[in-house]
């Protein structure tokens, strides 16, 4: 699952919850270099919608006119070749000003622009997919790709705590410390039961995690292999790290046995600014004077709400 810079156009439609608002728009940012207020952004750079857990659909576009007959006259060059498609209308709800489109009118409007297409539709299990979208008084129509929440098998592990991070949560935060995986080592150096370390692997990212309590360790490394993934979980304090990582991602405090000091929270932090380039830290505190003084420049932040229960996220470099 990788992002890549491209010539064409893709759409990106988002469904989050108010309270995730904030942590949305700092992926938005880690992915495309800016946000967008509204449930939709507009970008040249590819990538899987199913990383996000804020993602809906992803739409390459093809043709972009004033009109749906424009479309339609459009659609009859497109070459399918010998596989078979459907068209899918993704104004399926509220997309920034314009009003969701009636159930009743997007099959109809999906019906009419199969038919201009040649080839062979197939409703069930298509090999194509295409799309079809209206925004702002302007027709998109492109490549469909759905997102699939992965994010959501993962909530049940055979080994988790009430105070990990929410699996939700755990896949934005690797998105925000990695948005491009090629070439990147990471490390979660305070790893607890590898929430973020699965979310991580599960997207391709080279990340590895360690952790100071045994017992910890021996839950992250089966909840890995649980769902069918291999990554390294070591045993051991982040003083014992010798090698560099592009990225470091740590949650202070760190797991549910361990209740760190601020002077453990510190040295965490010093021996992050040591063996990582960039680091993302959640922390229930405010501690920027203690990142500042652990040489780091806070370049990005956010709130992610659970409740009544706040976590900072901030994006250090």
């Amino acid at each position: 699952m990788s992002n890549e810079q491209n010539n064409n156009k893709f759409i990106y439609t988002y469904v989050h919850h108010v309270d995730e608002y904030d942590l949305c728009r700092m992926e938005m940012r880690s992915f495309f270099s800016f946000d967008s207020p509204s449930n939709y952004i507009i970008s040249n750079i590819k990538i899987d919608p199913s990383r996000s857990p804020f993602i809906q659909d992803r739409l390459e576009v093809l043709y972009e006119e004033n009109s749906i007959d424009n479309i339609k006259k459009l659609v009859k060059d497109l070459e399918v070749n010998e596989a078979t498609f459907k068209v899918v209308c993704l104004n399926n709800m509220e997309i920034d000003e314009t009003k969701k489109i009636p159930q009743s009118e997007r099959r109809l409007l999906e019906r009419e622009i199969g038919l201009c297409i040649e080839g062979e539709p197939d409703l069930n299990h298509p090999e194509i997919i295409f799309g079809v979208i209206l925004i702002d008084g302007k027709w998109y129509f492109g490549k469909h790709m759905k997102s699939v929440s992965i994010w959501l098998k993962h909530l049940h592990k055979p080994h988790s705590y009430s105070t990990a991070l929410s699996t939700r949560v755990a896949r934005t935060v690797a998105n925000i410390a990695v948005p491009q995986p090629q070439n990147i080592r990471a490390i979660d150096p305070c790893c607890g039961i590898g929430t973020v370390v699965i979310e991580a692997l599960s997207m391709g990212i080279n990340i590895e995690g360690r952790d100071i309590n045994y017992n910890v360790c021996q839950g992250s490394r089966k909840n890995i292999t649980y769902f069918g993934l291999t990554g390294n979980i070591i045993l051991g304090p982040i003083s014992e790290v010798k090698e560099h990582y592009d990225v470091a991602i740590i949650d202070l405090p760190y797991n549910l046995f361990t209740h760190t000091s601020t002077e453990d929270q510190f040295n965490i932090l010093k021996h992050a600014r040591r063996i990582a380039d960039k680091v993302v830290v959640v922390t229930i505190e405010t501690i920027d004077d203690m990142i500042e003084d652990a040489g780091f420049v806070i370049a990005d932040r956010c709130i992610a709400k659970k409740q009544s229960f706040l976590r900072q996220i901030l994006l250090c470099e």
